[in-house]
């Protein structure tokens, strides 16, 4: 890993740890990096490291710290019900400030030129969508995102540009919600839906039973195709 663990003030009380993952040029956008349910984990650190390479500055909120601090899981059974379990007692609310903590966090360092955007996966996808709506970020891109259609009264707050990835076959983002989400984001220009066939939730983690290279390259070109476009960095010809 390249990045390294800062220390992030809560708004009510306390702190709370981030990955930072800074590009080689040494500044850049800024990116929040959203959770899935298996904390700041290697994947995680991953992403933001890859996104990195991209030219973004990344950050990564530990999001289930009031709950079980630093927790970093992996993919086995015991591993994944640890994981449901906090994704259980999480705090959508609460989690949302820590975010937008984070984005005033990435604001305030002297790395980050421009402006933010976020990015989650699973659980950090609707946070990602609710970042939109609450936190101030120029921009987001959420994958299969659980439960945005509990959140969709939010919508209209939501004016910045934002990709919604989802897998085809997904139990914990069905057609049915999606469709739901589709619905009433139709006539918002700024939101752009991706449906992608054939394959199922954690499409984009290498780690996961579900991986589809072809899927998970196609959705990140897109991915970066939007904050190249909203954020930067903007490169001469």
């Amino acid at each position: 890993m390249n990045g390294q663990w800062i220390e992030i003030d809560a708004t009510d009380s306390g702190a709370f740890r981030g990955y930072l993952s800074v590009p080689v040029a040494g500044k850049g956008p800024g990116i929040i990096l959203c959770q899935e349910i298996f904390g700041v984990n290697t994947y995680i650190q991953e992403v933001a490291d890859h996104y990195a390479e991209e030219g973004y500055v990344v950050l990564a909120p530990d999001l289930f710290w009031r709950n079980e601090p630093n927790i970093q899981l992996g993919y086995s059974e015991k591993d994944l019900t640890k994981a449901f379990e906090l994704f259980r007692q999480f705090d959508t609310d609460k989690g949302i400030e820590d975010i937008t903590q984070s984005v005033n966090t990435l604001k305030d360092r002297s790395e980050v030129v421009g402006k933010i955007g976020a990015l989650g996966f699973c659980l950090g996808g609707r946070l990602a969508y609710l970042a939109a709506a609450r936190s101030g970020v120029d921009c987001a891109v959420a994958y299969y995102g659980v439960t945005i259609d509990e959140y969709l009264d939010e919508a209209d707050a939501i004016s910045v540009p934002m990709v919604l990835h989802f897998a085809e076959n997904d139990q914990y983002a069905p057609t049915v919600k999606v469709n739901k989400i589709r619905k009433a984001l139709e006539n918002k220009s700024n939101a752009i839906i991706h449906t992608y066939p054939g394959v199922d939730h954690g499409f984009s983690r290498a780690e996961s039973n579900h991986f589809d290279k072809p899927t998970a390259l196609l959705a990140h070109q897109r991915s970066i195709s939007l904050f190249r476009k909203t954020i930067g960095p903007h490169y001469s010809s």
